[in-house]
C-alpha cells in the first residue's frame, strides 16, 4: 500500500513539476512576443521545477528500469558473476545517494541559516534547495527497493514501452 502511494506521488510530482515549467514558459515567451513584457521570475521558477523534477524523475528511473546505466561488460560475465557486479552497483548506487542526501541535508540546513532568498522569487533558498535531500533519499529508497526484488527474484525493472504500470 504504502509502495504504490509513494510511486503514484512521485508520478503526480514528476508530471506536475514538467507541466509547470512548460505552462508558465509558454506564458513567459507569449507575453514577451505580443505585449513586449515578460515574466521576470518566470525563467528562474522554471529551473527550479526542472531541477526538482529532474532529482525526482531520476529515482522514477531506478524504480522502472529505465535509469542510464552502463552493463555492455556485465553482460559478458558468467551469470554469477553478472550477480555479483548488479548487485555490487546497486548497493554502491543506494550508498552513493543517501551520501548525497545526507550531505544535501547538512546544506540545506546550512542555507536555512543563511536566510539566503532566491533573486527574482525571493524564496528562502533552503526551500528551492530541499530538492536534493528529499529526491536523493527517495532514489536510494528505489535503489535498495531495487536490490531486495534483485536478490529475492534475480530480475532488475525492465521498461516496457506503451504501458503505464509494468507491473
Amino acid at each position: 500500500m504504502f509502495s504504490r502511494l509513494l510511486d503514484h506521488l512521485e508520478e503526480w510530482l514528476i508530471a506536475t513539476f514538467m507541466g509547470l515549467a512548460t505552462i508558465i514558459t509558454f506564458i513567459a515567451v507569449a507575453l514577451r512576443y505580443t505585449t513586449g513584457a515578460g515574466i521576470p521570475w518566470a525563467q528562474e521558477l522554471t529551473i527550479y521545477l526542472f531541477i526538482w523534477m529532474a532529482k525526482f524523475g531520476a529515482a522514477y528511473g531506478v524504480r522502472t528500469g529505465i535509469h542510464v546505466g552502463v552493463d555492455v561488460l556485465v553482460r559478458k560475465l558468467s551469470p554469477s558473476r553478472q550477480r555479483f557486479f548488479t548487485f555490487l552497483g546497486l548497493s554502491l548506487g543506494a550508498f552513493f545517494t543517501a551520501v548525497v542526501a545526507l550531505l544535501g541535508v547538512k546544506f540545506v540546513l546550512f542555507m536555512r541559516s543563511t536566510g539566503q532568498t532566491s533573486p527574482d522569487l525571493d524564496w528562502p533558498m533552503w526551500i528551492i534547495y530541499l530538492g536534493v535531500p528529499l529526491g536523493s533519499s527517495l532514489m536510494s529508497f528505489r535503489f535498495i527497493q531495487v536490490l531486495v526484488q534483485f536478490r529475492r527474484t534475480n530480475q532488475l525493472p525492465m521498461h516496457h514501452y506503451g504501458t503505464e504500470h509494468p507491473e
